[in-house]
């Protein structure tokens, strides 16, 4: 074995883990916006006409498409799409670390210095059921609700339980899954969103 050639090789391995490169990857933008002298962040409240989760609340974002030429630039563009943001107006203040939800999902959150006014006059209604904002003082004075969900390995009738020990009786390690909630003046945020928003609230208090 050449050493020196796998040395190479690993140094030039900058996967964020084992299956990013075939992992559904997507983007998302926090917008923040000032608005009469107090930040808050925007939020969308998906169509109901949307095939997949209508009604949720969430960032603007999506897939990162091979035409993107990074996740934040597919953010960028999600944005655009979905709230009419000129990329060029947008200024990028940094990125949080991304989310794993699995090894076949990972998500890459941007956070971006955005007009309100721009967004209010040309989101896009067939994607966007409405669009608001939480002060982002409030955010940071009020701690999101956990609930924790169990969650437990369920093998296919076709898994090869013949090769692995104990085979039928093996002992699945069951694990429990945080679902946050932040409750604001009668919308919810939670899931995929709440989680990337509480990381962005911990570091923001000096917890991240």
């Amino acid at each position: 074995m050449d050493i020196d050639g796998l040395e190479r090789r690993l140094a030039a391995n900058d996967a964020l883990f084992i299956g990013e490169e075939t992992a559904f990857r997507a983007a998302v933008l926090i917008p923040l916006v000032e608005h009469e002298g107090e930040w808050h962040v925007v939020f969308e409240v998906r169509a109901f006409s949307m095939r997949k989760q209508p009604g949720d609340i969430s960032f603007p974002g999506g897939r990162i498409d091979p035409e993107d030429a990074s996740p934040m630039a597919a953010a960028l563009r999600e944005t655009h799409e979905e709230l009419g943001i000129d990329p060029e107006t947008v200024r990028i203040a940094g990125k949080l670390s991304p989310y794993i939800a699995s090894p076949s999902f990972v998500v890459y959150p941007f956070v971006g210095i955005c007009d309100y006014h721009e967004i209010a006059h040309s989101y896009n209604r067939a994607e966007v059921e409405e669009v608001f904002a939480i002060p982002l003082d409030w955010l940071l004075a009020h701690e999101p609700v956990l609930h924790k969900v169990p969650v437990q390995p369920a093998p296919l009738p076709d898994f090869p339980f013949d090769k692995i020990y104990n085979g039928k009786k093996y002992k699945w390690a069951n694990r429990m899954q945080e679902e946050w909630f932040f409750d604001y003046e009668g919308y919810t945020v939670w899931g995929l969103t709440a989680r990337i928003l509480k990381h962005f609230i911990d570091i923001l208090k000096g917890r991240g």
